[in-house]
């Protein structure tokens, strides 16, 4: 026989986050938004009532800033479970996670709700390379250089 606690208890998971079904209703507008960025930094105003009425007492308030590249955060957001959840959505998106594979953005909410969506393209290794050292550069005209100028000293 169940007891009355037993009954009243919540059948999803403890951990289950707050945030996750309000970042699903609005993905088609994050999408839009990273999409955007590449042109210029995107803002969109969010109605502070969904948030606070999910966890009026969040610690820190709503704000974060997340900066996401190759399916994980680039900087620390242990301590909001906003931008987690917001991670969390992106990564089930195969739109997001496209754009996640070509360059790093970050998504910053301020204490009103603003949320802005900046795209910073990343250099890969290969094109690091190549800005130190250009194609067309080769050491060969180096050694003829070289050759020539101990040719002019004897």
């Amino acid at each position: 026989m169940k007891t009355l606690k037993q009954i009243t208890m919540p059948s999803y998971p403890v951990n289950h986050s707050l945030y996750v079904l309000l970042w699903n209703k609005y993905k088609p507008v994050l999408l839009k938004l990273m999409r955007d960025a590449a042109e210029a930094p995107q803002e969109y105003q969010f109605i502070a009532h969904e948030f606070r009425d999910l966890n009026p007492k969040e610690r820190g308030g709503h704000a974060f800033t997340l900066e996401a590249y190759k399916r994980r955060a680039q900087n620390n957001i242990k301590m909001s479970v906003v931008a987690q959840d917001l991670l969390e959505i992106l990564l089930k998106s195969n739109t997001a996670y496209e754009l996640l594979e070509e360059a790093m953005y970050e998504f910053k909410m301020d204490k009103q709700f603003m949320l802005t969506v900046t795209r910073h393209e990343v250099e890969t290794a290969e094109e690091q390379v190549s800005e130190a050292q250009p194609e067309n550069e080769t050491k060969e005209p180096v050694e003829e250089t070289k050759k020539e100028e101990a040719e002019e000293n004897a």
